[in-house]
């Protein structure tokens, strides 16, 4: 008879993981978010700088100018920017990539890969 007057508590610590939930979701799309966009940026970078090697050595075995440019945006991809220049027996390809933040918006971010060889000897 003694548990007739007595009522019964509740625990103070009641909704506490939907509060902590609702405080850590966002932080964590935050990170995943800045993950992909490294991940991308990475890729990005990659794909410049295997597209200016090819263009370059494209060029340093005499192939033209729109050869050389086709080289680079087919490896880099359509939206790269290819500038080829020739100085002192050396080519340098330098390819330029904005990089895609889907619906983060805007194109801030760009991939940017330079590379020099010596113009191989004889008639290009």
């Amino acid at each position: 008879m003694a548990a007739v007057g007595r009522q019964r508590r509740q625990p103070r610590d009641r909704g506490s993981v939907t509060a902590e939930l609702a405080l850590g979701l966002p932080a964590v799309v935050l990170a995943l978010v800045v993950v992909l966009l490294v991940g991308a940026a990475a890729v990005a970078q990659v794909r410049c700088t295997d597209a200016a090697r090819a263009a370059a050595r494209a060029a340093a075995l005499g192939e033209d100018h729109a050869t050389v440019v086709a080289i680079a945006t087919d490896l880099a991809g359509e939206e790269a920017q290819v500038a080829v220049s020739e100085s002192g027996g050396w080519l340098t390809v330098i390819v330029t990539r904005p990089l895609s933040t889907g619906w983060l918006g805007g194109s801030m971010l760009t991939a940017r890969a330079e590379v020099s060889i010596p113009a191989e000897p004889g008639d290009p």
